[in-house]
């Protein structure tokens, strides 16, 4: 697997910021990222990849786990780079 472009040094693990939380919300019916200041509505692909940041798995390992589970996808490696970009600049998510 070639290294992919992201906020940080490769290898490292990711996990939701302290102060975030990821839940289903029936109301809504879908996932949120709740903070202290407000709640963010998640689309299907963003929640799956915010479940795998736990603080175990890095950029490239959550790739991995998000191809074998959704394999028809096909690579997501610069989607989940994107992604990524986007979350770290709003706080979303952190070394663990």
């Amino acid at each position: 697997m070639t290294a992919l472009a992201q906020p940080w040094a490769e290898g490292t693990k990711l996990r939701l910021a302290p102060s975030m939380r990821l839940q289903w919300e029936q109301a809504q019916e879908c996932h949120v990222l709740l903070y202290p200041e407000g709640m963010v509505q998640l689309n299907t692909s963003a929640a799956a990849i915010l479940e795998l940041c736990d603080g175990t798995r890095d950029v490239e390992a959550i790739v991995a786990d998000l191809h074998a589970k959704y394999p028809q996808a096909g690579d997501l490696s610069q989607d989940v780079c994107e992604f990524f970009e986007v979350a770290a600049a709003q706080g979303w998510v952190r070394a663990a």
